[in-house]
């Protein structure tokens, strides 16, 4: 990408003409590597932090890790938030040194009101399957789940199935897993509840917090434009 849309319209046609290349499941059953993403932001909600975290999938042991400082890339627009975070990440992705085998995003895939949430834009921006865990959702209503840890009930807008409200902890309120792109949401939910082996969050999502966190409290630096 050279181009990186700058209005509302612009954003909205990226979205539509990238949606077409996105691919089903069902992804990897036993991943070698899992990679976290998350983006902090300054109070100011502009400048950012942008963090991708590469976990060993059977112990959760950190193999990687890229952090990048910057600026917004776009406007606050809902439904629009990845255009603001995407430049970043996959700057942060590029200086990695082990390419992960999944992409878990803080954040949503179909579970979007135009069923391409951040998951689904990276995942076909970099080719790499992909999926996202939400600490709230952005669309749709549900049935509360069971309260054993692994229950789950649908997440449904306009009468589709978008994800899944899974319990990754006994009695402990649930995420909200969505298939990006090259995933299945069986298999995002099965990858979730292997991450989840103490907390709610995974520790993808955990350790990518943390490392954008970090990343705030160092100088900034300019995201190249895509």
């Amino acid at each position: 990408m050279t181009d990186w849309p700058r209005t509302e319209a612009e954003a909205l046609a990226v979205q539509d003409a990238l949606r077409s290349r996105l691919l089903g499941g069902p992804g990897p059953e036993r991943p070698a590597t899992v990679a976290g993403l998350d983006v902090a932001y300054h109070e100011d909600g502009e400048r950012l932090a942008a963090a991708i975290v590469v976990l060993d999938a059977a112990d959760h042991r950190v193999v990687d890790t890229a952090v990048v400082r910057g600026r917004a890339a776009f406007p606050y627009v809902p439904g629009l938030f990845a255009f603001r975070e995407i430049p970043a990440l996959l700057t942060a992705l590029d200086r990695l040194t082990v390419r992960p085998d999944v992409l878990i995003c803080d954040g949503h895939g179909l579970a979007h009101p135009r069923r391409f949430g951040l998951a689904c834009h990276l995942g076909v921006l970099t080719g790499l399957p992909s999926f996202g865990v939400g600490k709230t959702p952005l669309v749709g209503s549900w049935a509360p789940p069971g309260e054993r840890r692994g229950e789950r009930s649908a997440l449904i807008d306009d009468g589709e199935t978008v994800g899944a409200v899974l319990r990754t902890r006994d009695s402990v309120k649930p995420v909200f897993v969505s298939a990006g792109h090259r995933m299945d949401l069986d298999t995002a939910c099965a990858l979730t509840l292997g991450l989840t082996p103490r907390f709610r969050l995974p520790e993808t999502t955990r350790a990518a917090d943390r490392a954008c966190r970090d990343g705030l409290r160092q100088p900034d630096v300019t995201v190249p434009r895509r």
